[in-house]
């Protein structure tokens, strides 16, 4: 009998230095709420993650360390297995997370000045590197039904002439996985204007109801030219906190340069706790993911259906990935100001605010479900009784 995980089971998360937890005055003016924000899981990671980095600790001695094959082999059998994605070792190297990926290839790939497209509403630290590197953000935002407008995009590439575009896939905060004829399109765009794309997948492993993930370089010849792919095992398996990500570019003219860059610089040597959490996940998490993703739909349905049911002017979009909904509030009638107060002040809730990924998320509110359901179900009763 296969062995199951508990994840209704509660963990005490208060005082250990948690983001989500324990720092709700600081980014939402009080305690007390219910962190319902940053996406991280409030599950128990899988125990053989833990068993591998034990076992390590328990040796004396913390040196400099060597990343072994089996390190990389894991990842590359993992991509194989999960996403029919082949990698060659060459293609492959670490990056101290997916953000820093991101800000490695926005300071490698252009020039300050240079013009980035992003799609919003999108995960905001795409703005905040593009910006905070002095390069240009450009819009191209997805249509009211959460579609890509390429036909937008062109004429934007050919107004604009940007460098760059950050994709989101699966896409946050909406939970999109994008169809191949997008993504090749999208990449035939990209190669026919000489721009790269960087395409943000560490959502990928949290595709919902046997949904197939397709990367970005999947998507034929063209996304292979111009792909910069970014993955890691940290939302999958809940162990952010160990920054172990990687980037595979299979276009050897925009790898070799930038791999070696980013070697001159020691930014892809890999921490020794990285690669252990990372190898082990990879490894032997299958089982324990495939029941959380079983455990996460089930906890999508119940929002979905609470809030179809209790919560008269929201609308949650179902998710085709990862465990974040997105609630369309603007049936309340409330200006943005207001609907904020009515979850922190009246609900005593801590969401993502729907504007910090772009004023496409004005009247929005991000909602993670990643923790034990009857939680996440008593949250949305403390909503219902907070209406007006």
């Amino acid at each position: 009998m296969e062995k199951g995980y508990d994840f209704d089971h509660e963990i005490e998360r208060r005082g250990t230095g948690a983001l989500k937890h324990d720092c709700l005055t600081q980014f939402f003016g009080r305690d007390g709420l219910q962190p319902l924000w940053v996406a991280d899981m409030d599950f128990e990671v899988c125990p053989q993650i833990i068993d591998a980095l034990r076992r390590r600790l328990d040796h004396p001695v913390l040196g400099y360390s060597a990343t072994p094959d089996s390190y990389w082999t894991a990842i590359r059998s993992w991509l194989s297995r999960r996403h029919g994605l082949r990698v060659a070792p060459e293609e492959i190297t670490f990056t101290p997370g997916v953000v820093k990926g991101l800000a490695f290839a926005v300071n490698y790939f252009t020039r300050e000045g240079d013009g980035i497209v992003i799609q919003p509403p999108v995960y905001h630290p795409f703005k905040m590197v593009i910006e905070g590197n002095k390069r240009r953000c450009i819009e191209n935002p997805l249509t009211d039904d959460y579609r890509m407008d390429l036909n937008a995009l062109e004429q934007l590439v050919e107004r604009e002439k940007p460098r760059m575009l950050v994709l989101c896939n699966p896409h946050n905060p909406v939970g999109i996985q994008w169809d191949e004829p997008t993504l090749a399109r999208l990449a035939t765009i990209a190669r026919k204007a000489g721009m790269v794309v960087v395409s943000d997948e560490i959502h990928a492993d949290l595709m919902l109801w046997g949904g197939r993930h397709i990367p970005f370089l999947a998507a034929g010849d063209d996304a292979q030219a111009v792909g910069v792919m970014l993955g890691a095992p940290s939302k999958t398996f809940n162990i952010p906190g160990m920054v172990s990500s990687w980037i595979v570019v299979k276009n050897p003219e925009l790898r070799e340069g930038f791999f070696n860059w980013l070697a001159s610089n020691e930014f892809n040597e890999a921490p020794m706790t990285a690669v252990i959490a990372a190898e082990a996940a990879y490894t032997h998490g299958e089982k324990w993911l495939n029941q959380l993703l079983k455990y996460i739909e089930g906890t999508v349905d119940a929002v979905l259906e609470y809030v179809d049911i209790n919560l008269p002017g929201i609308k949650a979009v179902r998710p085709q990935a990862s465990f974040l909904v997105w609630l369309d509030c603007r049936g309340l009638g409330l200006t943005h100001a207001r609907l904020i107060d009515l979850f922190i002040n009246r609900a005593g809730l801590a969401l993502n605010d729907g504007a910090m990924f772009g004023t496409q998320g004005s009247g929005f509110m991000r909602l993670n479900v990643a923790s034990p359901r009857h939680r996440i179900l008593a949250a949305l009763e403390s909503l219902k009784n907070a209406l007006p």
